[in-house]
């Protein structure tokens, strides 16, 4: 699972990446690696089913810190906007090439109202974040209809050879990994199924984009600087007009990361607090600025970087997470790890679909599966549940 990051010159969107990314323990023999400056693994987090079954686990790929789980997922950091970028104006094909890849965006916005359009300081206040979330919006409807108005003697071509709408469409944005099913679902919105694509208006087209976009790259906004005194005016605006906004501060976030990590206070990304150790010698300065920390906490319950990854995965992506175990009695895996895995699954994953992510060999001679809570027999059909924990039964895994 790949999750964009998006939004113009310093409105925190490097900051927010530090501190997705910042490890609050070490992790040796980690599975990823950073194979691009731009790209890098945070986490999503979930209460660990290890509470549950009174067992002390020890996750492969993932970390377990008092009960709660932490599951390894990428984001990227995607290039900046600029107007015209859908004519590939400043890094406009780069920014849209890596948004594509993208399953869910965070769109970071300056919320104090302290920078313009182009990312220069302002005044606090004076800014209007509602209109960065505006722009970025139609540059990217605009790329969309860019993609399908490409070689527009061709469609008119593919008009005539018999391929309905939806075919025709599938094939333009087959890169971008739009689905068929996504298409005729927007079709039937506008009533396009019948109307051939070369009579669409400027405007259905725009609609039509518009509609994929929002169905394909759906978005959480993370408004940082919320700490700034100028936030909560623009903060109560845009929660009128979009879903998903989670006020934030990355800054605060990094400093609590940091601090946990070299000793100097107890914090898990996204509690909803943190504590001094004991006996901790800290200057005026670090109390001073944690005490900004722990206000921010009390006014919205956590400083918003871990709740705004949690809300891309499971509320825009919809992914549950489930637990494979090889020995449905111990809870472990062949050589012995108690609850190694937790994988995030689409949340309409059946058994079958489980055993394809373990190993594709397992999907391949899938037999049957068993729920370890109440023994019972799952076939390939079966629909998982948030926090299940499974074994497969494979003829792969009887050899």
């Amino acid at each position: 699972m790949l999750i964009g990051l998006i939004g113009k010159a310093n409105v925190g969107k490097s900051t927010f990446f530090s501190a997705s990314t910042e490890n609050i323990v070490n992790i040796a023999n980690y599975p990823f690696t950073t194979v691009k400056p731009n790209l890098g693994i945070c986490h999503v987090r979930t209460k660990c089913v290890c509470t549950e079954f009174g067992v002390k686990d020890n996750p492969v790929h993932s970390i377990c810190v008092d009960g709660i789980r932490y599951i390894p997922i990428q984001i990227i950091d995607v290039a900046g906007l600029v107007p015209g970028a859908h004519e590939g104006k400043g890094l406009g094909n780069k920014f849209l090439d890596d948004a594509r890849q993208a399953d869910a965006l965070i769109h970071v916005i300056d919320i104090s109202g302290s920078t313009d359009f182009e990312g220069r300081p302002l005044t606090a206040g004076t800014g209007d974040p509602l209109e960065d979330l505006k722009f970025v919006d139609e540059e990217f409807d605009l790329w969309l209809v860019s993609i399908i108005k490409r070689d527009w003697d061709h469609i008119r071509e593919l008009d005539s050879s018999g391929l309905n709408t939806a075919q025709i469409l599938k094939k333009r944005l087959s890169g971008l990994g739009v689905t068929e099913s996504t298409i005729d679902k927007v079709l039937n919105i506008f009533n396009l199924h019948n109307k051939k694509i070369r009579s669409w208006t400027e405007q259905e087209l725009f609609n039509f984009c518009q509609s994929i976009r929002r169905m394909e790259k759906p978005v959480v906004i993370a408004a940082n600087k919320a700490d700034v005194l100028t936030s909560q005016n623009n903060l109560e605006k845009i929660k009128e007009k979009y879903t998903h906004v989670i006020p934030c501060t990355s800054e605060l976030e990094v400093l609590l990361r940091k601090a946990a990590k070299n000793g100097f206070l107890h914090y898990l990304p996204g509690d909803d607090s943190f504590e001094i150790k004991e006996n901790m010698q800290l200057s005026q300065k670090q109390r001073h600025a944690l005490q900004i920390v722990s206000s921010f906490i009390k006014k919205y319950g956590s400083t918003g970087v871990q709740e705004i990854l949690n809300v891309a995965c499971f509320d825009l992506l919809k992914k549950i997470v489930v637990y494979p175990v090889e020995d449905e009695s111990k809870l472990t895996d062949k050589k012995g790890n108690i609850l190694p895995e937790a994988y995030l699954l689409n949340e309409d994953s059946t058994a079958k679909d489980l055993a394809h992510v373990v190993h594709d060999e397992l999907g391949k001679g899938f037999l049957f599966a068993i729920d370890v809570r109440t023994k019972r027999r799952l076939g390939a059909d079966h629909k998982l549940k948030n926090n299940d924990v499974v074994k497969i039964v494979s003829t792969a895994s009887r050899k």
